[in-house]
């Protein structure tokens, strides 16, 4: 099973994003894991190291998809 690690912020793109594209993901095959980093902020330098210019985003088998432009990893440790 391939992880796929959806990041986002909380605004209404990932929001949207999440609903619309993370649980469209087949569950048997990718093992789908959301983080808000509102909820949780110390994933933020995990994202970054992945390859997560901005959010939202999946990293599906190590490998950075950005979805649409939401904000910024600059935004998202300033906020």
């Amino acid at each position: 099973m391939t992880k796929a690690i959806f990041y986002h912020a909380g605004c209404n793109v990932c929001v949207d994003a999440e609903q619309q594209l993370a649980y469209s993901l087949d569950p048997k095959r990718f093992d789908v894991e959301i983080v808000n980093f509102a909820d949780a902020p110390g994933r933020i330098r995990e994202a970054e190291a992945a390859g997560v210019k901005s959010v939202p985003a999946f990293v599906i088998g190590g490998q950075p998809y950005h979805i649409n432009f939401g904000a910024s990893m600059a935004d998202v440790k300033g906020a």
